[in-house]
Protein backbone atom coordinates (compact mmCIF):
# COMPACT_ATOMS: atom_id res chain seq x y z
CA UNK A 1 0.00 0.00 0.00
CA UNK A 2 1.70 3.07 -1.21
CA UNK A 3 -0.64 5.74 0.52
CA UNK A 4 -1.69 6.41 3.93
CA UNK A 5 -5.84 6.13 4.42
CA UNK A 6 -7.63 7.37 7.15
CA UNK A 7 -11.13 6.20 6.08
CA UNK A 8 -11.11 2.26 6.70
CA UNK A 9 -14.74 2.02 5.14
CA UNK A 10 -13.08 4.10 1.13
CA UNK A 11 -10.55 1.29 2.01
CA UNK A 12 -12.58 -1.27 2.65
CA UNK A 13 -14.61 -0.05 -0.92
CA UNK A 14 -11.66 0.13 -2.98
CA UNK A 15 -10.12 -3.03 -1.91
CA UNK A 16 -13.30 -5.13 -2.37
CA UNK A 17 -14.23 -3.74 -5.42
CA UNK A 18 -11.07 -4.52 -6.85
CA UNK A 19 -10.98 -8.21 -6.02
CA UNK A 20 -14.72 -8.59 -6.74
CA UNK A 21 -13.46 -7.85 -10.03
CA UNK A 22 -10.32 -9.60 -10.11
CA UNK A 23 -12.76 -13.00 -9.70
CA UNK A 24 -11.09 -13.26 -5.93
CA UNK A 25 -13.97 -11.93 -3.66
CA UNK A 26 -12.45 -12.98 -0.62
CA UNK A 27 -9.07 -11.44 -1.20
CA UNK A 28 -9.70 -7.83 0.13
CA UNK A 29 -10.41 -9.04 3.80
CA UNK A 30 -6.44 -10.08 5.22
CA UNK A 31 -5.51 -7.07 2.35
CA UNK A 32 -7.25 -4.13 4.81
CA UNK A 33 -6.79 -5.68 7.87
CA UNK A 34 -2.91 -5.85 6.51
CA UNK A 35 -2.83 -2.56 5.75
CA UNK A 36 -4.01 -1.67 8.98
CA UNK A 37 -1.26 -4.01 10.67
CA UNK A 38 1.47 -1.55 8.66
CA UNK A 39 -0.39 1.18 9.87
CA UNK A 40 -1.83 2.49 6.50
CA UNK A 41 -4.92 2.62 7.81
CA UNK A 42 -6.80 3.60 10.72
CA UNK A 43 -8.75 1.50 13.00
CA UNK A 44 -12.27 2.72 12.76
CA UNK A 45 -12.73 1.32 16.26
CA UNK A 46 -10.20 1.04 19.25
CA UNK A 47 -12.91 -0.60 21.81
CA UNK A 48 -13.18 -3.98 24.19
CA UNK A 49 -16.83 -3.48 24.34
CA UNK A 50 -18.94 -6.05 22.78
CA UNK A 51 -21.59 -5.42 20.23
CA UNK A 52 -24.87 -3.99 21.77
CA UNK A 53 -26.95 -6.40 20.65
CA UNK A 54 -24.91 -9.22 21.67
CA UNK A 55 -24.33 -7.73 25.34
CA UNK A 56 -28.21 -7.82 25.57
CA UNK A 57 -28.51 -11.39 24.01
CA UNK A 58 -26.07 -12.39 26.06
CA UNK A 59 -25.69 -11.12 29.49
CA UNK A 60 -24.50 -12.68 33.20
CA UNK A 61 -24.69 -14.48 35.16
CA UNK A 62 -22.52 -16.71 32.87
CA UNK A 63 -25.37 -18.71 30.72
CA UNK A 64 -21.93 -20.30 29.13
CA UNK A 65 -20.62 -22.81 32.01
CA UNK A 66 -19.73 -26.00 30.09
CA UNK A 67 -21.12 -25.06 26.78
CA UNK A 68 -18.91 -24.06 23.53
CA UNK A 69 -19.73 -20.61 22.02
CA UNK A 70 -17.80 -19.84 18.16
CA UNK A 71 -17.86 -16.09 16.69
CA UNK A 72 -17.20 -15.30 12.91
CA UNK A 73 -15.33 -13.34 11.86
CA UNK A 74 -13.34 -12.59 15.15
CA UNK A 75 -12.37 -8.85 14.00
CA UNK A 76 -10.22 -7.40 17.43
CA UNK A 77 -12.02 -9.54 19.81
CA UNK A 78 -14.08 -7.65 21.89
CA UNK A 79 -17.36 -10.03 21.41
CA UNK A 80 -15.25 -13.03 21.58
CA UNK A 81 -13.86 -11.97 25.21
CA UNK A 82 -17.41 -11.07 26.55
CA UNK A 83 -18.64 -14.54 26.06
CA UNK A 84 -15.34 -16.08 27.25
CA UNK A 85 -15.76 -13.91 30.13
CA UNK A 86 -19.59 -14.75 30.60
CA UNK A 87 -18.21 -18.69 30.97
CA UNK A 88 -18.64 -19.86 27.46
CA UNK A 89 -15.59 -21.99 26.09
CA UNK A 90 -15.19 -19.94 23.12
CA UNK A 91 -13.36 -20.17 19.35
CA UNK A 92 -13.09 -17.01 17.38
CA UNK A 93 -12.05 -16.92 13.40
CA UNK A 94 -11.32 -14.89 10.76
CA UNK A 95 -10.25 -15.92 7.04
CA UNK A 96 -7.40 -13.04 8.16
CA UNK A 97 -4.42 -13.65 9.46
CA UNK A 98 -3.20 -9.98 9.80
CA UNK A 99 -7.17 -9.51 11.92
CA UNK A 100 -6.08 -13.17 14.24
CA UNK A 101 -2.14 -11.80 14.74
CA UNK A 102 -3.81 -8.42 15.60
CA UNK A 103 -6.17 -9.93 18.21
CA UNK A 104 -3.71 -12.47 19.39
CA UNK A 105 -1.56 -9.28 20.21
CA UNK A 106 -4.35 -7.54 21.83
CA UNK A 107 -4.72 -10.37 24.71
CA UNK A 108 -1.99 -12.91 24.61
CA UNK A 109 -3.51 -14.16 27.56
CA UNK A 110 -6.66 -14.74 26.40
CA UNK A 111 -9.01 -18.48 27.54
CA UNK A 112 -10.30 -17.97 23.32
CA UNK A 113 -9.66 -20.07 20.74
CA UNK A 114 -8.33 -17.39 18.09
CA UNK A 115 -7.55 -18.87 14.74
CA UNK A 116 -7.84 -18.73 11.60
CA UNK A 117 -10.38 -20.33 9.73
CA UNK A 118 -13.06 -19.92 6.33
CA UNK A 119 -16.42 -19.76 6.46
CA UNK A 120 -16.59 -20.69 3.20
CA UNK A 121 -14.59 -23.93 4.12
CA UNK A 122 -14.53 -24.87 7.63
CA UNK A 123 -11.87 -26.82 9.60
CA UNK A 124 -13.68 -30.61 10.35
CA UNK A 125 -13.15 -30.12 13.98
CA UNK A 126 -15.79 -26.80 14.10
CA UNK A 127 -18.63 -29.06 12.23
CA UNK A 128 -21.96 -28.51 14.45
CA UNK A 129 -19.68 -27.92 17.59
CA UNK A 130 -21.67 -24.97 18.93
CA UNK A 131 -24.22 -24.35 21.31
CA UNK A 132 -23.66 -20.36 20.74
CA UNK A 133 -22.84 -19.25 16.98
CA UNK A 134 -22.13 -15.58 16.57
CA UNK A 135 -22.16 -13.89 13.34
CA UNK A 136 -22.15 -10.00 13.47
CA UNK A 137 -21.60 -8.53 9.98
CA UNK A 138 -19.62 -11.13 8.39
CA UNK A 139 -22.24 -11.84 5.63
CA UNK A 140 -23.00 -8.53 4.63
CA UNK A 141 -19.17 -8.32 4.10
CA UNK A 142 -19.10 -11.22 1.66
CA UNK A 143 -20.09 -10.71 -1.98
CA UNK A 144 -23.56 -12.11 -2.78
CA UNK A 145 -21.90 -14.96 -5.11
CA UNK A 146 -20.61 -16.40 -1.83
CA UNK A 147 -23.26 -16.03 0.23
CA UNK A 148 -25.03 -19.61 -0.43
CA UNK A 149 -21.85 -20.72 0.71
CA UNK A 150 -21.54 -18.97 3.78
CA UNK A 151 -24.99 -19.75 5.05
CA UNK A 152 -23.81 -23.13 4.73
CA UNK A 153 -20.86 -23.01 6.67
CA UNK A 154 -22.99 -20.37 9.24
CA UNK A 155 -25.36 -23.68 9.37
CA UNK A 156 -22.48 -26.12 9.76
CA UNK A 157 -21.02 -24.75 13.30
CA UNK A 158 -24.15 -24.99 14.76
CA UNK A 159 -24.69 -28.01 16.93
CA UNK A 160 -28.04 -29.69 17.84
CA UNK A 161 -30.00 -27.77 20.05
CA UNK A 162 -28.05 -24.64 19.34
CA UNK A 163 -28.88 -21.33 18.62
CA UNK A 164 -26.95 -19.03 16.32
CA UNK A 165 -27.38 -15.06 16.66
CA UNK A 166 -26.31 -13.38 13.05
CA UNK A 167 -26.32 -9.02 13.26
CA UNK A 168 -26.93 -7.52 10.11
CA UNK A 169 -27.32 -3.18 8.69
CA UNK A 170 -30.96 -3.41 7.34
CA UNK A 171 -31.58 -2.92 3.29
CA UNK A 172 -34.63 -2.38 2.46
CA UNK A 173 -36.42 -4.05 -0.62
CA UNK A 174 -36.39 -0.96 -2.73
CA UNK A 175 -32.83 0.07 -2.45
CA UNK A 176 -30.93 -1.64 -4.73
CA UNK A 177 -27.41 -3.53 -4.01
CA UNK A 178 -23.99 -1.64 -4.17
CA UNK A 179 -21.15 -2.56 -6.11
CA UNK A 180 -18.82 -1.91 -2.96
CA UNK A 181 -19.13 -3.48 0.23
CA UNK A 182 -20.95 -3.92 2.51
CA UNK A 183 -23.60 -6.03 0.61
CA UNK A 184 -26.30 -5.17 2.85
CA UNK A 185 -29.12 -7.79 3.52
CA UNK A 186 -33.32 -7.72 2.78
CA UNK A 187 -35.76 -8.79 4.93
CA UNK A 188 -36.54 -12.24 2.66
CA UNK A 189 -32.43 -12.85 2.18
CA UNK A 190 -32.60 -13.11 6.62
CA UNK A 191 -35.29 -14.92 6.53
CA UNK A 192 -33.80 -17.66 4.08
CA UNK A 193 -31.05 -18.17 6.37
CA UNK A 194 -33.48 -20.55 7.89
CA UNK A 195 -33.74 -23.90 6.27
CA UNK A 196 -32.19 -27.52 6.16
CA UNK A 197 -33.18 -28.19 9.63
CA UNK A 198 -32.25 -24.79 10.89
CA UNK A 199 -35.42 -22.60 12.39
CA UNK A 200 -35.84 -18.55 12.45
CA UNK A 201 -36.87 -18.13 15.90
CA UNK A 202 -36.90 -14.31 15.84
CA UNK A 203 -36.19 -11.17 13.48
CA UNK A 204 -36.28 -7.90 14.47
CA UNK A 205 -35.08 -4.58 13.44
CA UNK A 206 -32.65 -2.96 16.14
CA UNK A 207 -31.85 1.15 16.32
CA UNK A 208 -27.77 1.87 16.59
CA UNK A 209 -27.40 4.65 19.08
CA UNK A 210 -25.95 8.02 16.99
CA UNK A 211 -26.24 6.29 13.52
CA UNK A 212 -29.02 6.47 10.60
CA UNK A 213 -29.51 2.46 9.53
CA UNK A 214 -30.98 -0.05 11.62
CA UNK A 215 -29.81 -3.81 12.33
CA UNK A 216 -31.06 -6.75 11.34
CA UNK A 217 -31.17 -9.17 15.08
CA UNK A 218 -32.13 -12.83 13.86
CA UNK A 219 -32.11 -16.24 16.02
CA UNK A 220 -31.96 -19.40 14.53
CA UNK A 221 -31.82 -22.69 16.05
CA UNK A 222 -31.32 -26.31 15.06
CA UNK A 223 -33.90 -27.96 17.16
Amino acid sequence: MSRAWDDWDGLAEELGTRAVADGEPARWYDELWSAAGRGDVALPWDHTDPNPVLAAFAQPPAPGAGRRAVVVGCGLGADSEHLARLGWETTAFDISPAAVAAVRERYPDSAVDYRVGDLLDLDPDLARGFDLVVEIYTLQALHPSLREAAVTGLHGLLGTGGTALVVQMVRRDDEPRTAEPPWTLTRAEVEALAHDGVRLEALDEVPVEGRAYLLWRAVLSRP
